[in-house]
């Protein structure tokens, strides 16, 4: 294992140089958000009809030079009802906008909020009732409030680790709970890092990790949970911080702490470079695989990444599990969730079949249904039904000979595709095959379907490729 002279925090002096280089917001740009920050509080305070409140990363000191997300919450009373907290609170956030902005928008989670971009800052105006305790929440973002004063609390001294982790997930793809990238939460990093009291404690620890591993630091957890990683919040004991992270996500991570403590490098800390194909490159990768790559894109539906995302994955296993029982050898599948469209994504080792399948019948000794068997095929043209260790075979015409035939038919909507993608679906659907599933917006996706790397594999690769 490859290590060098640490610094007085016992951080490596190539951490000490990318956290002043790339990660530490500067003095200016503190200021600047600073004073949007001040300048919504104070517009809330004078409306007078919640208490303003910034919560997240800006207000931990824990956000990474350049990231300018700005999360300011109304606290309502907890008595209030529901809908009016959504109808009033909605209200306020959206008066509260256009007091500095005409850009703005509402989006919806558990209820609705403004988004807006204030002087070049997105911002959202979230509203959420004032409770006591993060037990007596009424809705999921009541519990953002006590997240903030607790890490704001006990992190002084580690702020600057928090961005090295951050960064370091950024860089390996693994960070953020969204549904499609399945990763490190800002709050995980933060309590990861209060855990183990450092990045480098966190990525000495990070590589012996398992699955299943749980880490409770309030030392109160109220229930069980079975997740790749178990993080109990300190503010509240029935809830896994972790919960989104998935195993794969997991296991990138433990390699890459791994990897760096081998052979520290910059490269850890690096974006990874987008390598976006054309359709041209697409035919000759095809080509060259021997393989066969169909597209299923359909209108994306109205609702949030957190619904619509679920329901593709669900959608895109549904239909493999069609391609299989036809025939259709279903060799790597994938989903993207597009502004306009989304694209389901299937490479295929076979995609054309004969026009007769075998059927099996029940065992000749099941004399009932034996009989009904024998009876429905004893006039068909094709050949059988003869036995086969002990039962009924039968070659019946193949419904399906092409891929391109099961694409294309309702059969796409008799699985156990989403909901909303149904809805989607039912209104219409393209199915595209070859090159010509290639889409500019879409590009970067295609590109990554076929690059599969471990995050650690692609940075030595990189290394090699730059030498």
């Amino acid at each position: 294992m490859v290590s060098g002279p640490g610094t007085e925090t016992g951080r490596l002096p190539l951490e000490e140089k990318i956290l002043m280089e790339q990660l530490r917001p500067s003095a200016e740009e503190r200021d600047y958000i600073a004073g949007v920050a001040h300048r919504l509080l104070a517009a809330i305070a004078k409306s007078g009809k919640a208490e303003g409140m910034v919560v997240g990363s800006i207000a931990r000191n824990t956000w990474v030079k350049g990231d300018r997300d700005l999360d300011v919450f109304l606290l309502f009373p907890p008595d209030m009802p529901r809908e009016a907290l959504e109808a009033e609170g909605l209200a306020l956030a959206r008066s509260i906008a256009r007091k500095f902005t005409t850009n703005f928008c509402e989006k919806y989670a558990e209820h609705p909020y403004i988004n807006a971009t204030i002087d070049s800052i997105d911002v959202d105006i979230v509203p959420c009732y004032n409770v006591a305790s993060a037990a007596k929440i009424q809705s999921a973002v009541d519990r953002t409030p006590f997240h903030t004063r607790y890490i704001t609390d006990k992190i002084n001294g580690l702020t600057d680790d928090v961005l090295l982790l951050k960064q370091f997930a950024k860089a390996g793809g693994i960070y953020g709970s969204d549904q499609m990238t399945e990763g490190f939460s800002g709050y995980l990093c933060e309590l990861l890092i209060l855990h183990y009291g450092g990045f480098g404690p966190l990525l000495a620890a990070a590589s012996e990790w398992g699955p299943h591993l749980k880490i409770d630091i309030g030392h109160h957890a109220a229930k069980e949970f079975n997740e790749p990683l178990i993080v109990i919040d300190p503010v509240d004991p029935r809830r896994n911080v972790a919960a989104a992270l998935s195993i794969d996500r997991m296991a990138e991570f433990v390699e890459l702490a791994r990897g760096y403590r081998e052979a520290p490098s910059a490269a850890f800390f690096a974006l990874p470079r987008e390598r976006p194909c054309c359709p041209k490159d697409l035919s000759a990768l095809l080509a060259s695989r021997g393989t066969s790559l169909y597209a299923v894109t359909f209108a994306t539906p109205p609702f949030i990444e957190e619904i619509v995302v679920p329901q593709l994955k669900r959608s895109t296993g549904a239909i493999c599990d069609l391609l299989a029982r036809s025939g259709f050898v279903v060799h790597h599948a994938h989903y993207r969730m597009g502004t306009g469209r989304c694209m389901l994504l299937f490479e295929l080792l076979v995609d054309e079949l004969p026009p007769i399948r075998r059927h099996e019948g029940p065992p000749v000794w099941n004399q009932v249904n034996a009989e009904k068997f024998r009876e429905k095929y004893r006039d068909a043209s094709l050949p059988g039904p003869f036995i086969e260790n002990g039962r009924y075979i039968m070659e019946v015409p193949r419904e399906f000979v092409r891929v391109s035939d099961l694409l294309t038919s309702p059969a796409l909507l008799n699985v156990g595709v989403g909901r909303h993608v149904r809805a989607s679906l039912a209104k219409d659907w393209c199915v595209f095959e070859g090159a010509d599933c290639w889409q500019e917006e879409f590009a970067a996706f295609i590109a990554g379907f076929f690059a599969r790397r471990s995050p650690l594999v692609r940075i030595e690769r990189d290394r090699v490729d730059q030498r």
